[in-house]
């Protein structure tokens, strides 16, 4: 096979051909390539105008042998972030090789005579020329794309942290692939030291577990949101593994991603206030920590401390509510409340089962018996204050 470019003849009528050659490319794809046919109109028009442009490119490259093609620009040029956006690299692949075997196929009607042998050589060396600027292209919008991502989940979870719930912030999350009606939980904690990147590690651990989930640094906190139908618990434990030393809260489950402002503010007033439970399990739920946020002037923990624990219990009546006072006095001990009280053992304890149904905490439990007293205490300051105004 000969060495030498395709003559000016040659070139000329390939030229001339061009437009043909990549209709019958294109419609070779219609036939072979599945995926190609159930493509929409718009999409198939774009790899039409890049198969245009790839032989036209041809026909300059056959002119001018000796300079290295333009690929990226002339071939991709057309239509180059819509195609790499709707068309993977595999499937480029194919369209590039259907787009081969046309031209092959016609070097014969195509080429002056004697000149069959150039041409096949010039499709030949050109293709492959062009593979290359193929994968090129698609590293670099996957290096691009990576890079836009990793701002955009940035200003997502920034977003989040500062309580933003727009339409704007959901059509962010959703061109980062997230499902709005997904219920999402918030986690918080510290950085890891290592060397590799954290994100990366907490986002092969979350998706291990089938977990929607983004991931930012705020104030050098680490924030995850994490977002899954079901079992959201059990995935914040195993990316708990993933973070630095020091707690971990976890905010409380909510109902999609315009609502995960309100876990990531339960989460870092959680973390805040966590040191002051040195024995707290890791992760910890932000409402575990509800006395310790409402000691450290969360008002938000303050409030719920009263509408979830001293509300309840009062709405119960003097009975309940004195037979939790005096439990917590006593320290626990049933019989000495009892006897403080002048009602039977058995009273006090059905009395404070009937105070757990309603708070959600016992008051025999050391971290139970905390909370009831800090609600309690906060609840008096209150009522304290109400009578002064």
């Amino acid at each position: 096979m000969s060495n030498r470019p395709p003559s000016e003849a040659t070139i000329r009528r390939l030229e001339r051909s061009s437009g043909a050659l990549a209709t019958r490319a294109v419609a070779r794809m219609d036939d072979q390539l599945p995926w190609f046919r159930a493509m929409p109109a718009d999409r198939r028009s774009w790899v039409t105008l890049v198969a245009q442009a790839g032989i036209a490119s041809l026909v300059e490259w056959c002119r001018n042998p000796g300079k290295p093609p333009r690929l990226t620009g002339d071939v991709f040029g057309a239509a180059p972030r819509e195609l790499v956006r709707v068309v993977a690299l595999k499937q480029t692949v194919d369209l590039i090789q259907v787009t081969v075997d046309v031209l092959e196929d016609h070097v014969a009607s195509v080429a002056e005579p004697g000149d069959e042998d150039a041409l096949h050589l010039a499709v030949l060396q050109f293709s492959r020329e062009v593979a290359f600027a193929t994968a090129h292209v698609y590293a670099s919008f996957a290096e691009n794309r990576g890079a836009w991502d990793a701002r955009l989940e940035a200003l997502v979870v920034d977003a989040l942290v500062r309580g933003e719930r727009s339409e704007e912030l959901s059509g962010r999350a959703a061109a980062l692939g997230w499902a709005t009606s997904t219920p999402v939980l918030v986690l918080v904690g510290a950085t890891p030291d290592a060397d590799d990147d954290p994100h990366a590690a907490v986002r092969r651990a979350a998706r291990s577990l089938g977990s929607e989930v983004l991931v930012g640094v705020h104030a050098e906190q680490l924030v995850v949101v994490l977002g899954r139908a079901e079992e959201l618990e059990e995935v914040a434990d195993r990316v708990s593994e993933e973070f630095g030393e020091g707690p971990v809260v976890t905010g409380p489950v909510v109902d999609g991603l315009g609502r995960a402002g309100e876990s990531a503010a339960a989460a870092l007033a959680g973390l805040r206030a966590a040191r002051a439970w040195p024995d707290a399990p890791r992760p910890v739920s932000a409402d575990a920590l509800l006395a310790e946020r409402a000691l450290d002037g969360d008002p938000l923990a303050r409030a719920a401390l009263y509408e979830r624990v001293a509300a309840p219990l009062q709405a119960a009546g003097r009975e309940v509510l004195e037979t939790v006072r005096a439990v917590l006095t006593s320290g626990g001990n049933l019989e000495a409340s009892a006897r403080a009280i002048f009602v039977h053992p058995n009273t006090v304890r059905y009395r404070i089962k009937r105070a757990a149904e309603l708070t959600g905490v016992s008051v025999t439990d050391p971290r139970g018996s905390w909370t009831l007293q800090v609600a309690l205490a906060l609840a008096e300051l209150d009522h304290d204050r109400s009578l002064w105004h």
